[in-house]
């Protein structure tokens, strides 16, 4: 039996410019490794908590520190599953940062046969540094990083380990991250 393939838009809500990918995975992927995908395909190195708004319901890992009724664990939850006719969910990555994502499912058919999934399509500007402070954050970055004038113009260098490009998206270098966890 073919298994099904869904084709996802990412996109980094509240930045400028726009973040986004396009990227295809088996429709009944389990969300913890969605999750995975995600980071590889946005950039993220998963160092904070994540959770998916899917139909109404909340997922992701429990903390068995925090009691949380609301969150039901990711675990054994397929996309397809989760999302029935939707055609949207979100993705909320770092809750101190607060990165919020919104992934469109633009269409769920049978897959290229040649093609390997996950597979990263497109997608347009680099992910934000981990820990930069969230959207705000992320704005002062950037003015601070295009302004060699401004106070912070040395520190936000040196804290990135020298040039930064915000236009920079390399799908090639994607590609090769998610063969790790095909």
């Amino acid at each position: 039996m073919l298994k099904l393939a869904a084709s996802l838009r990412i996109e980094l809500l509240h930045v400028k410019p726009l973040v986004w990918r396009r990227f295809v995975v088996p429709a009944d992927i389990p969300l913890p490794k969605l999750h995975k995908v995600i980071h590889f395909v946005m950039g993220w190195e998963d160092t904070h908590l994540h959770e998916f708004a899917i139909n109404g319901e909340r997922f992701g890992v429990q903390d068995k520190d925090v009691s949380n009724e609301s969150l039901r664990s990711e675990k054994g939850v397929r996309l397809n599953k989760a999302l029935g006719a939707a055609t949207e969910f979100e993705y909320h990555y770092d809750f101190g940062d607060d990165w919020q994502h919104r992934v469109i499912v633009e269409s769920v058919g049978c897959p290229d046969l040649a093609l390997a999934l996950p597979v990263c399509q497109a997608g347009e500007n680099a992910c934000p540094p981990e820990d930069v402070g969230g959207p705000h954050g992320y704005a002062e970055f950037l003015a601070a990083l295009r302004d060699k004038t401004h106070e912070q113009h040395n520190d936000f260098r040196l804290w990135i380990g020298g040039v930064f490009d915000p236009v920079g998206f390399d799908v090639n270098a994607v590609n090769a991250r998610l063969r790790a966890i095909r």
